[in-house]
């Protein structure tokens, strides 16, 4: 239950918000958003999430990152039986500038179906993931300390990555052992697919980066539209033309972020000041 002495007028004060998931990202959410809300994040459990997706392949994901948290959100509402509703969803895959570093996404949606409004929060960085196929006990603990493990857990399988004989929350050097020996007894191919658990509940790395996305969430609940006073007012698009540093031109770089409510039509343009001047390497004329 939320304690702190709120303001007056503020929108979710003792409000109730369903939050569906199964592997403890309450823990790390709740303590971001209830303080400063006044709400309560309310813990919903009563469904397998694993059936909208697995990291581990068995189940695909139906739809995108956000579509996928937004159906979570949906089935916790309905559970709980509250018109406010969050769920997260996480991405994982190379990082967007060189594509050599394992990177996580981590979107948070919450739903307010008395306003009709939809605030989404996101994080980004570099994520303790990765696979390897290992012959033998050198490869497993390279790959193990690659990853941080025991903190963060590990998932394996004989053969390959679609093998179906998955065993997942190996999260003790003992368990590790006994499962991978008994793993490569049942290889056809003398290897054994190991990969990191990216369930929020085994990867602290992830808890990080899913805190982060809470805190940008906060960040745009917090910030009201200057026309009609909802919350959510927040950066909906970004606009290129930063000076070229040598020409004076505009760049591909970012000017100004593109402000807006997310209920009615309200807009605004806020400059990016100190921003400096624009490299000529993303400058059409200096570098056609």
């Amino acid at each position: 239950m939320a304690t702190k002495s709120c303001a007056p007028g503020t929108f979710y004060a003792g409000e109730r918000v369903a939050l569906l998931t199964r592997h403890g990202k309450e823990a790390v959410i709740a303590p971001v958003l209830e303080p400063e809300l006044c709400c309560v994040i309310q813990h919903v459990s009563g469904y397998d999430t694993d059936r909208l997706g697995t990291f581990t392949r068995e189940i695909a994901r139906d739809g995108s990152q956000i579509e996928a948290a937004r159906r979570k959100a949906r089935i916790g509402m309905e559970l709980a039986k509250v018109p406010l509703g969050m769920a997260s969803e996480g991405s994982f895959g190379p990082d967007p500038v060189m594509g050599a570093i394992p990177w996580n996404v981590e979107c948070l949606i919450w739903i307010d179906d008395r306003l009709g409004i939809e605030v989404t929060g996101f994080a980004q960085g570099e994520a303790r993931s990765g696979h390897v196929l290992a012959k033998n006990w050198e490869d497993v603990t390279g790959f193990a300390h690659r990853i941080g493990f025991p903190e963060h857990g590990v998932s394996l399988r004989p053969d390959d990555e679609s093998d179906p004989r998955i065993q997942k929350g190996i999260t003790g050097w003992k368990d590790l052992g006994e499962r991978f020996f008994r793993a490569l007894s049942l290889s056809s191919n003398g290897r054994v697919f190991l990969e990191a658990d990216l369930r929020a509940h085994l990867n602290p790395t992830r808890r990080d980066t899913i805190r982060r996305a809470a805190r940008d969430l906060l960040a745009k609940l917090r910030s009201r539209c200057p026309s009609c006073g909802l919350p959510g007012f927040s950066v909906i698009e970004r606009m290129e033309g930063l000076p070229c540093a040598d020409c004076q031109g505009p760049t591909h770089e970012i000017r100004a972020d593109v402000h807006g409510c997310r209920k009615c039509a309200h807009r605004a343009v806020i400059e990016r000041t100190g921003a400096g001047k624009g490299n000529p390497l993303y400058c059409d004329f200096c570098n056609p």
